[in-house]
């Protein structure tokens, strides 16, 4: 119940109410605290259910979902080649020091564990699947409109990280590439804008709701369109006015300060207005933002005739088939196994794999990318032969 008092002010009697603040989350008494919770979505409410009922609890309580600790599990279950690798490439040394500092160690008990951010990003493939089996990235190409006819899939094997890398080379090998003749040199022009996808992947790997069961990461290729879907509304209390002006809220606090020191992204609100510009700037469609449901998707439209630049062919077949050869740049992982075929060491997949710390089908599959660019071939039997550089 409210407080009364009266008072008076400047020779006027004066009622003051003080009503005790309640944190929430706020329900129709009559449904009660566990039915009687609704979030807007667009110009309809819904009722709350016990996962949006918990992330809402969280954020009222000042922490996110990633930065709970997991009991039981300790560094050895980090997966830690993953992770110089990563900070390495950007020429920095992690320690349990830092790793502590940026939320991936949190103490538990009287002793260090893992959060649950730190495993969905850097945890050992075992303990990773155990605990998040959805926290993945899956890619398709489909020969039309809809769902019906698939032409392409991957399911990204790892972390949620390792998309950085292979969502797009999948993109490069399912979508055109056009180019343009200026004197002497050529620039290739993608369909979709290749900057603006990077953004939104990364925020939507960021900003996902990884306490969300039966939803993963989706990228879908139509004849007509691009879609970057990640489970997850906007944050509670954000609307889309708030996210288009700028406005900044952080789902994932430890994977967030991860991508951060990475250099992957900010927290300034700014990733809207670059993913316009990217997209402005070389003449691309605006994308669409969407809430649908318990989902957040960013829809990409490909570069129209209208808009490719002068002496940019214009009739490159739509349906592109799986495997066919595209100028993909290679990737650091297939440099490095072009510079051993160059110094003349016999290597294979299995090499390759233990080198980068990967599973030998990542390897298989980067091998499998440069024959079909016609940059290398296997000579040989399966046992004895060898990959060469193609004449």
């Amino acid at each position: 119940m409210p407080e009364l008092e009266v008072c008076s002010y400047e020779g006027k009697p004066l009622l003051i109410a003080t009503v005790p603040h309640w944190r929430g989350p706020f329900y129709l008494k009559a449904e009660g605290p566990e039915k009687g919770v609704y979030v807007r979505l667009g110009s309809t409410n819904r009722m709350a259910g016990d996962e949006l009922l918990a992330e809402l609890q969280r954020s009222l309580g000042g922490s996110t979902y990633d930065q709970i600790p997991i009991p039981d599990v300790t560094m050895h279950d980090l997966d830690m080649g993953r992770i110089e690798q990563a900070f390495a490439s950007v020429g920095r040394v992690v320690d349990e020091r830092k790793l502590e500092t940026m939320g991936v160690l949190v103490p538990y008990t009287g002793k260090l564990t893992v959060s649950k951010g730190g495993i969905i990003l850097f945890g050992c493939d075992k303990v990773r699947e155990s605990f998040f089996p959805d926290a993945r990235v899956s890619c398709a190409r489909f020969r039309g409109t809809d769902r019906t006819d698939f032409i392409d899939c991957l399911d990204i094997e790892g972390s949620v990280f390792n998309a950085m890398d292979e969502v797009p080379r999948f993109i490069r090998r399912n979508t055109r590439m056009a180019a343009r003749i200026g004197g002497m040199r050529r620039q290739d022009i993608p369909e979709y804008p290749e900057v603006a996808i990077r953004e939104v992947l990364v925020n939507a790997i960021a900003h996902a709701n990884y306490s969300l069961t039966g939803m993963h990461i989706l990228i879908a290729i139509y004849s007509d369109r691009m879609e970057i879907q990640n489970p997850g509304m906007l944050p509670f209390g954000m609307t889309m006015d708030d996210f288009r002006s700028g406005v900044s809220k952080v789902r994932n606090r430890v994977i967030v300060r991860v991508f951060r020191e990475l250099g992957l992204m900010e927290e300034w609100g700014s990733g809207y207005r670059r993913v316009l510009a990217a997209c402005q700037d070389m003449g691309y469609p605006n994308p669409d933002w969407q809430e649908l449901g318990s989902a957040f998707r960013v829809t990409f439209y490909p570069l129209s005739e209208s808009n490719v630049p002068v002496n940019v062919p214009v009739n490159v077949p739509v349906n592109v088939p799986v495997n066919v050869p595209v100028n993909v740049p290679v990737n650091k992982r297939q440099q490095w196994f072009l510079n051993q075929l160059g110094a003349g060491k016999r290597v294979k997949s299995i090499d390759l794999a233990h080198h980068w710390n990967v599973t030998e089908k990542t390897a298989k599959r980067d091998i499998a990318d440069l024959k079909n660019q016609g940059m290398i071939e296997f000579v040989g039997s399966p046992k004895t032969g060898v990959y060469h550089f193609k004449e």
